[in-house]
């Protein structure tokens, strides 16, 4: 075991249990599997994309390219799992990827014995011939070895959540400067938000044996993050990492329960993040470089910020027997550490001027060997190191562990991801934000300030500027004292002289020679050695490689790494899981539930739903004793026609159009004219798209000189919004008009049958609803339970008919009421499939007809188009092939053998014609079984077909089963007269 007896940040009270691989180990509260798996003394967790090569534990953050695992099993699986980014919890199953049969014994593993072959670009020469072996052979192998965890392929039953935000600052990152920054503006009065993507925010300093004002970095984060959540105005959010910018938005990703078993209830898994903020402070520190020299991608090879994480953080040695190689100041600490927990150090530097940390470290049994180089690395896991001393000698070292220091790297993918390309610092070594992002600015090591002191000094101003920019005030920045430590890198980009493979790209198996033959093969681009050689399109992006890789291809080409360049990171900057990208929108929660205010109601009633548009409606109310969903449809398209039916048509759109120009536009959307209909009068409508096709259609109904109250069907409700918005707002800016959807402000009860005006008379004493009073299309205001109600004289169904409005807060109660006014009548509620069978009945065009290829003239009302005024669609409906009289008409269609039933989707053909395209003269758009009628019937699309009624014709339907004469008529089957409409 490699758990040190005391010290760390781990919670020793609660121990934990987990698996990797199926075998049993334990961790404490406060590890990552990571950290467990150290101090279980497990050193090889996976293996690499091409050669799969064994892998260990590289880095102790979200950069780590070999440590992804597998979380939890079946539907929960989660592949390509960093586990430096886990947090331990009882219970947690780990599996590792990418072998087979075992980590340990992966018969793939012979694809480093072809590694001659698996050069850069080996997938571009290899796979060229001979051609037929394209889709047989290589297609085949090669999408068997793609990949590296593999998704379970069932749904994904977690949760997801999504939040938006708004604040002054928000501060990416919660290490020094970030919290500093955090600080000083929070206790300006800023709204703060602080973002940070660990369990435990303090970033470096919960890895390091540093001191701020007198007191350890650990305790001063405490302090600052008590202080913090004191103020009202500071929000911070741990295990929350920002990925990305999207239209001005920060958008992030907040781990709510991936560190328990299963989410608390009423919790999700993620949630989704949507922050909008005035400034933003980029605090997110920087990246160690690995450096590259023979077996460098060995598990027991470390970066040497990672071993100083895992010994000061989580009290877990990552061997006994260490070799630090460094070409930084920081590689030195890393030493102190490991000797302070006991280990066996030598300090191997590549630089001949040393530290002043020197001392120390000798006094603690820490052998120095300064301008040297380490050039192999052996065994696996670690077990011996070859060193190139500085006067040219060879020795071997035994050891377990070598923590490589190669010097740190700004991570600044998120300021690249909004297109400032990184510029090369020299004094540096480093890639630097030189033009940021507007409203973003980088702050402590993410700017470059690598030590301690000016990363507080540097995230103090930062959040100093947020105030001036937010407040227009100058306040002070807060001092804080910390030592200046020693911060100087000499970077070495590759050593020379080793014996075998030295790793760029460790996930991808990207090798030094790979970047040079790339080089030699022209590619000397960095986007196209890139792509060539797959060097950081890995998971990490390459944030652990891509710097190296750009030096070495500066260097074959004989540049400068300025010259050479480097690319821009693209978002995600973290991967994300699809699941909380899509949130709560799929399967059911695609859109949101939308219920009527007639909904608890009708499931009182036993109601049956279906998903209409966006809302739930009633499709129909069985009895005790019916057999079918038919029987019951059939019978209240019965007692409606023979009494009265009630069906909520609330999720019918609904806007309001006002103003002195209302009647104008009204004129301009629609076919026919409204500037004429009288005030207190309701009139149908058609409206075109602009390409001449029938977009909608509805009533009218207006209320004053400058007030027009206008429907529209369900499914269309938004569509003609947009449609009357874009056309006030952009087609005729001049007028003076306003729209607004009012559709969930109004319960509309449609009340139809031969007796509804007596039972509305009953149920509304004071209204007078006689025919004189409320003629056919008549509509009136009154008022009802102290709120206004409108009542309006409309039928769908063909009978004598009323619809009812009232606020939506009071629909419940309508329809309670009327019902209750009602049970003298024997009145009956009726869902969607009776409201379709008595459309169907009286011929009115829906959805089915409708259907974005039909033209006013096409569904029998080419006559409404007025000749008198112009509107949307007018010209491009006058084109010959949409004027044409013999497309396609609306006409209705009844079984000869009045037994049969008529199907919707059936194509149209003459007596005796071949089945064949060419003999197609139409189809079926909607059928039903009519009990006014007792036989089926149906309406349809026939060639000509306004001119055929009387003629037979053949419904081919070869899918259901064979065709049917049917005879063509007159598609408005029950009271063609409209006699009963106004009664």
């Amino acid at each position: 075991m490699s758990r040190l007896s005391a010290g760390g940040l781990i919670d020793r009270q609660r121990p934990l249990s987990f698996t990797f691989d199926g075998k049993a180990y334990s961790g404490f509260e406060g590890d990552t599997l990571a950290s467990a798996l150290v101090a279980n003394d497990v050193r090889l967790v996976g293996r690499s994309f091409k050669y799969h090569r064994a892998r260990g534990i590289l880095t102790a953050g979200s950069e780590e390219p070999n440590a992804l695992v597998t979380l939890r099993t079946g539907a929960h699986a989660e592949p390509n799992t960093r586990a430096t980014t886990v947090s331990l919890f009882d219970g947690l199953e780990a599996s590792s990827q990418n072998r087979w049969p075992s980590l340990r014994y992966d018969l793939l593993a012979v694809n480093q014995l072809a590694s001659p072959i698996f050069v850069a670009g080996f997938y571009y020469k290899t796979f060229m011939w001979p051609a037929k072996f394209w889709e047989k052979v290589y297609e085949p192998l090669i999408r068997r070895a793609a990949g590296l965890g593999k998704l379970s392929m069932l749904p994904d039953p977690s949760e997801y959540d999504r939040e938006h935000a708004f604040c002054d600052l928000l501060v990416i990152g919660g290490g020094a400067a970030g919290l500093a920054a955090a600080l000083t503006a929070g206790r300006a009065g800023l709204r703060v938000m602080l973002a940070d993507e660990d369990a435990r925010p303090g970033g470096r300093l919960l890895s390091e044996r540093q001191e701020i004002d007198s007191m350890s970095a650990v305790q001063w984060v405490a302090q600052v993050l008590a202080e913090l959540a004191s103020l009202p105005n500071v929000r911070v959010l741990s295990r929350t990492g920002v990925f990305g910018v999207y239209d001005d938005e920060y958008v992030a990703v907040e781990r709510v329960s991936d560190h328990l078993v299963a989410p608390l209830p009423g919790q999700p898994r993620q949630r989704l993040w949507k922050i909008v903020s005035r400034r933003a402070i980029l605090a997110t520190g920087a990246i160690e470089r690995p450096l590259v020299f023979g077996g460098n991608d060995r598990p027991g090879v470390m970066t040497a910020s990672a071993v100083s994480t895992y010994v000061n953080r989580y009290a877990a040695v990552p061997g006994q027997r260490a070799v630090v190689f460094t070409a930084s100041d920081s590689g030195w600490s890393t030493a102190r550490d490991l000797a302070a927990a006991g280990a066996s150090v030598v300090l191997v530097d590549h630089r001949e001027d040393e530290p002043a940390l020197a001392a120390e470290l000798r006094t603690r049994g820490v052998e120095i060997l300064s301008g040297a180089i380490v050039t192999d690395v052996h065994g696996v896991p670690v077990r011996k190191v070859d060193v190139r001393l500085a006067d040219g000698s060879r020795r071997t070292l035994r050891a377990d562990l070598v923590a490589m220091g190669g010097g740190w790297n700004p991570a600044i993918g998120l300021g690249s991801n909004m297109g400032a390309k990184p510029v090369w610092s020299e004094s540096q070594q480093t890639f630097l934000l030189d033009e940021t992002p507007p409203g973003l600015v980088p702050a402590g090591a993410a700017a470059g300030r690598f030590s301690l002191a000016q990363a507080l000094v540097d995230g103090a101003a930062k959040g100093t500027d947020a105030v001036a920019d937010a407040t227009g005030r100058a306040v002070p920045p807060p001092s804080f004292r910390a030592a200046d430590e020693a911060a100087s890198t000499a970077p070495l980009w590759h050593v020379p002289g080793a014996r075998t493979k030295c790793f760029v790209d460790f996930q991808n198996d990207v090798t030094a020679s790979d970047v040079q033959l790339a080089a030699r093969e022209g590619f000397v681009s960095i986007e196209h050695m890139k792509r060539y050689t797959t060097l950081g399109m890995a998971t990490d992006q390459g944030k652990t490689s891509q710097l190296n890789g750009h030096a070495l291809l500066a260097a074959a080409t004989d540049r400068t790494i300025g010259a050479a360049g480097t690319i821009m990171s693209r978002a995600p900057y973290q991967p994300v899981a699809i699941g909380v990208l899509a949130g709560h929108h799929r399967e059911e929660s695609f859109r949101p539930v939308r219920r009527t205010a007639s909904h608890d109601w009708a499931a009182e009633q036993g109601a049956t739903f279906v998903d209409a548009g966006q809302w739930k409606r009633a499709q129909w109310f069985s009895r005790p004793g019916e057999a079918s969903w038919l029987e019951t449809v059939n019978r209240e398209v019965t007692m409606t026609r023979r009494g009265v039916g009630i069906c909520d048509v609330s999720t019918l759109g609904k806007i309001d159009v006002h103003g002195p120009d209302a009647a104008l536009l009204l004129d301009r959307l629609y076919i026919n004219m409204f500037s004429t209909l009288a005030v207190g009068k309701a009139r149908y409508g058609v409206m075109l798209r602009e390409d001449g096709i029938v977009m909608d259609d509805g009533t009218t109904t207006r209320f004053a000189e400058d007030s027009f109250f206008v429907t529209t069907t369900t499914v269309n409700a938004a569509r003609v919004m947009q449609h009357i918005d874009y056309a006030r707002q952009v087609l005729w800016p001049e007028l003076d008009v306003q729209a607004t959807s009012v559709t969930e402000q109004w319960a509309t009860y449609a009340v139809a049958g031969p007796r509804s005006r007596e039972m509305l008379q009953a149920a509304f004493p004071d209204l007078d609803v006689s025919n004189d009073a409320l003629p056919f299309m008549g509509a009136a205001k009154f008022r009802w339970q102290g709120f206004e109600a409108r009542i309006y004289r409309l039928s769908f169904s063909g009978e004598l008919a009323y619809e009812v409005s009232v606020p939506a807060t009071l629909g419940d109660k309508l329809v309670r009421h009327l019902f209750a006014a009602g049970r003298s009548y024997d009145a009956v509620p009726y869902g969607t499939e009776a409201l379709g069978v008595m459309r169907i009945e009286k011929g009115h065009a829906a959805g089915n007809e409708l259907n974005g290829q039909t033209t006013a003239a096409d569904l029998g009302m080419g006559r409404m188009m007025s000749k008198k005024k112009d509107f949307i669609g007018r010209a491009m409906a006058a084109r010959r092939g949409l004027a044409d009289p013999s497309r396609p008409a609306l006409v209705g269609l009844r079984p000869v053998d009045r037994t049969r039933h008529l199907r919707g989707g059936g194509h149209l053909l003459a007596p005796g014609a071949a089945p064949l395209p060419q003999n197609d003269e139409g189809f079926v758009t909607s059928a039903a079984w009519s009990p006014t009628l007792d036989h089926s019937i149906a309406l349809g699309l026939l060639v000509n077909g306004a001119q055929r009624h009387g003629e037979r014709i053949v419904i081919h339907d070869p899918v259901r089963g064979g065709d049917i004469q049917a005879e063509v008529c007159n598609p408005i089957f029950v009271d063609p007269e409209g006699v009963r409409v106004r009664a």
